[in-house]
């Protein structure tokens, strides 16, 4: 960032300086109603219910974040302000994560459960997942593309809604409401960056609308664009040896190794001090630990992204027309372009062979650096993405009862491209293959190479010619109809009996195409993918019914009947709820509520095909084990050949969840929330990571953990895990005990439960010639969170088995907004709770990050803000586990950005 800007933006934030609060991070809770205003309100439908009231509170809890919120609070997106939510408690891999298999898409994991687990809804209505699998197992909504420009608000119902919404809703329900109406027209620019380097950006917003006498028109278009951060931009992840253990030495980016001895051959005196100009001139000889020499970089991990490169635009529309007093017409669309680019690897090769012209067996490995691949993005994937979604339909009323019929249809189409080495890499450094020969009991080929030719950097042209792109073809779309009633069946001593119903009819399907070429023997050490895809039809009804017991006691009662076909087969379930809400005094409500959920295993479980490849640079837990190397520093890594599938044999998923909890709203000026959670699911669909796997077969092989718990290698987990993973024999000539192939596919787990609870404090005072402050803090603490594999083994503790910890076991945020004349200034920051160290041997500490606003309206019409985002420019650091030293997955270390603002209407 340019030093003006940055001293614009001190001079800004220095005006928070009397603003004594803590800051937040999730959402809060809509304010309830002073009883005086209750005949003012208009009755609206809060998420996780279908029933229109003039209560804003309802028997599950619901946060709520405004669309101007996202800006103040020092949010770069909605995305961004949805993963701050204190319920968000489970660590998810996302656009930044790295190697991923969806690192063009952003999820969140409410209540630790998994994204799969949580429903995403555009204005009430369900849109397409993300075409590829997370984690490459289950389907999840991608949040990284949504609009800023017209985003009226965020609703997040934590807890299961499967009664209302259906099946997906087990950990909660994430309903983005876009403006419906508006007169006139905003305009927004922003820039700005990181202090420490990389990742500048632009944004560009235009949106607004317009009535006439029956149509209402509003719509958007909003561009952004933003630069990558490398490792190289961040000092603590530069050097790969800097802040590691005594006796780490950098990676090798050329090599000769003997696999048998696993010594290196040095390569010729000179070699490497004349391949210095590479990798940023970081290129050194390097002295091995298991002997020998390679030509290694310090810096070998500099040109891979910490924060992906990426473009978007997206145009909203939305029409209403009104037919008559009783009867109008609406319609919504929402198109999307996202281009983003990563690059979480080096290209590279190697090859086992009998080397004719120095008489011996050798491994060379070849790493391409920039300087040879056109730049880092030369070798980098790309994602180019479109998403749109559909909606036309009627609505009015009837009578006293109110109706909506409509079809909605979303589409989302990812193609994701990545470089490959071409299948004559073997001959382009080697030459010719000479035959075969017998060594050691196993047969190798011969070839004769140039001497030092693995040591001869790549032309421009050399690289075109043996190194291509491939590109993916994805696809997924949904469609469906509701129709849906609401209104008063008749008058109850206590007030109205209230009641909505609804009926959908749907179908969604999916479709990966892999690259044609992947099947032709066209790119080097590459498995033939088969394309996959499938579809399914849905269908549903429910009924839900508020009954006024008392003029204090309400009850709320949900049925819904779900039916999935697919594959010639079927599954349902019913589903229902009850809730409780009381009020002993005006100022109090208590609640409580219980509901089941059931879930159809994911599409991407059942259609899958059968799916060869490779998980590069994996740690083999068992072979540390057996050298007596810890985890954190052990340097057997390699790559590792996956078989996975899907598996049509699954059963559906049940889940449970009660809720009990108060809301207390003394005054205007206060209100407190506290609500407890329980969830189980039982026949969890998930699929195990070869991380997971490797680790469990080391402990049941061995016999026991890392730390000495002992582990029964002949129950029927270790059985399990042990039989995924395929070794070389232990006595082996060549590579003993060396994984050849690891089996991943889905599977039915027993069940996991998850609870806690939810506390939230609102506040605001209005000081008069002072201006008006307002504050909120939120608190979530997870008590437990358990997972059992299979019925009757041991049970995974998720909070406190630091090996296995998935969840914050708390997080806590805030924010303060202080009014006054045309400024507005807003603090806002977020404290995570303790996590393990990346040794997985002792916990961190507590982590806190603040960002801060400060606005000023220059006229009605003109303002102009500067935000910043981490304002102490500060990461926790961890050096437990070596490069990159930091918990990739928990927190970034983006550190300081900061950006200026303009807005204008007119």
């Amino acid at each position: 960032m340019k030093k003006s800007l940055l001293r614009l933006s001190v001079a800004a934030i220095a005006l928070t300086a009397a603003v004594p609060a803590f800051a937040q991070s999730a959402p809060a809770p809509v304010e309830a109603p002073e009883p005086e205003a209750v005949a003012t309100v208009d009755e609206v439908v809060v998420t996780g219910s279908r029933i229109r009231r003039v209560d804003l509170e309802g028997v599950a809890p619901v946060s709520v974040l405004t669309g101007e919120a996202i800006d103040t609070r020092g949010f770069r997106s909605v995305f961004d302000a949805l993963s701050q939510a204190t319920q968000n408690t489970g660590s998810v891999q996302g656009e930044d994560f790295g190697a991923t298999f969806t690192p063009a898409a952003n999820v969140i994991s409410l209540r630790g459960l998994g994204p799969n687990h949580t429903l995403v809804l555009l204005n009430g209505r369900r849109v397409a997942e993300y075409p590829s699998a997370y984690n490459g197992s289950v389907n999840a909504v991608n949040l990284a593309n949504l609009p800023n420009a017209v985003v009226d608000r965020i609703e997040v119902l934590t807890g299961g809604a499967g009664a209302i919404y259906g099946s997906d809703a087990i950990a909660g329900v994430v309903n983005i409401k876009l403006k419906q109406k508006t007169d006139g027209f905003d305009a927004s620019l922003r820039y700005g960056g990181t202090e420490q380097g990389g990742g500048e950006n632009w944004r560009a917003q235009l949106s607004g609308g317009r009535s006439w006498d029956r149509l209402d028109v509003v719509g958007s278009l909003e561009y952004s664009r933003r630069e990558a951060i490398f490792w190289g931009d961040r000092e603590i992840s530069q050097s790969f040896t800097r802040y590691a253990e005594p006796g780490a030495v950098p990676p090798a980016l050329f090599s000769n190794r003997n696999p048998i001895t696993r010594a290196y051959y040095d390569p010729p005196a000179g070699l490497c001090e004349g391949l210095g100009a590479l990798q940023g001139g970081t290129v050194e000889r390097v002295v091995a630990a298991s002997g020998g020499s390679y030509c290694g970089s310090d810096a070998f991990y500099s040109t891979r992204t910490i924060q992906t490169q990426k473009e978007s635009g997206n145009a909203y529309l939305g029409l209403t027309y009104r037919l008559n007093d009783d009867a109008e017409l609406f319609g919504e669309f929402l198109y999307g372009k996202t281009q983003v680019d990563n690059v979480v690897r080096s290209l590279s090769w190697n090859k086992t062979f009998w080397n004719d012209t120095a008489g011996r067996l050798e491994t060379w490995n070849r790493v391409l650096t920039p300087e040879e691949t056109g730049g880092a993005f030369g070798v980098g994937n790309r994602y180019d993405e479109e998403n749109w979604n559909a909606v036309l339909g009627v609505r009015g009323h009837i009578g006293d009862w109110r109706y909506e019929a409509a079809f909605n249809r979303s589409e989302y189409v990812s193609d994701q491209s990545r470089v490959r080495l071409l299948t004559g890499i073997d001959a382009f450094f080697l030459g010719a293959q000479q035959g075969t020969r017998d060594v050691a009991g196993t047969t190798q080929p011969v070839y004769a190479p140039t001497a030092n030719r693995l040591y001869t950097p790549l032309t421009s042209g050399e690289f075109g010619a043996v190194a291509d792109r491939f590109t993916d073809h994805n696809t997924s779309w949904l469609q469906d109809f509701t129709l849906s009633v609401d209104g008063d069946l008749w008058q109850l001593p206590a007030g109205p009996l209230q009641a909505a119903a609804v009926v959908e009819i749907g179908e969604q399907g999916y479709k990966n195409q892999p690259d044609a070429r992947l099947n032709n023997g066209v790119a080097w050490n590459t498995s033939g993918s088969q394309p996959s895809g499938g579809e399914r039809k849905r269908q549903a009804a429910g009924l839900e019914l508020r009954v006024p017991i008392l003029d204090q006691l309400t009850a709320t009662v949900a049925g819904r009947y779900d039916r999935y076909e697919y594959r010639g087969e079927s599954v349902d379930s019913p589903t229902y709820s009850l809730g409780l809400q009381y009020r002993p005094i005006p100022s109090l409500m208590l609640r409580s509520s219980y509901s089941t959920s059931f879930r159809a295993p994911d599409m991407n479980y059942i259609f899958a095909t059968e799916t060869r490849g490779y998980y590069p640079g994996v740690t083999d837990y068992y072979q540390c084990r057996l050298e007596g190397q810890d985890y954190s520093s052990c340097d057997i890594q390699y790559n590792m050949d996956f078989t996975r599938g899907g598996n049509a044999e699954l059963q559906p998923e049940k889940g449970k969840s009660f809720t009990a909890g108060f809301v207390w709203t003394p005054s205007k000026a206060f209100d407190l929330q506290f609500d407890y959670y329980d969830l189980e699911i039982s026949q969890q669909v998930t699929s195990l990571s070869e991380d997971i796997i490797l680790r469990t077969e080391a402990d049941c092989r061995i016999g026991h953990t890392p730390s000495g718990g002992t582990v029964d290698p002949t129950s029927a987990l270790c059985l399990n895990y042990v039989g995924r993973v395929a070794r070389n024999p232990g006595d082996a000539a060549i590579n003993p005990n060396q994984v050849t192939r690891i089996t991943v596919n889905p599977i039915n787990a027993a069940s996991e439960t998850t609870r806690g609870f939810d506390a939230t404090v609102n506040a605001r005072h209005d000081f008069e010639r002072y201006g008006r402050l307002s504050g909120s803090l939120t608190y979530t603490k997870v008590l437990e969170h358990e997972y059992q594999q299979f019925e009757g083994d041991p049970t995974f503790d998720y909070l406190r088995d630091l090996s296995r910890q998935s969840d914050w076991r708390d997080r806590m945020s805030g924010s303060v907004t202080w009014d006054v004349g045309p400024w507005t200034t807003t603090l806002y920051g977020v404290r995570y709770g303790t996590i393990p160290t990346n040794d997985y041997a002792s916990e961190r500490d507590p982590y806190a990050v603040f960002n801060a606003s400060v606005r000023y309206r220059v006229n009605d019409k003109a303002s102009v803000s500067v935000i910043m985002n981490n304002i102490a420019d500060r990461y926790p650091e961890d050096r437990t586990g070596g490069w990159p030293n930091y918990s990739i997955g928990w927190y970034d270390i983006y550190g300081r950005q900061t950006w200026v603002q303009l807005d204008y209407s007119f």
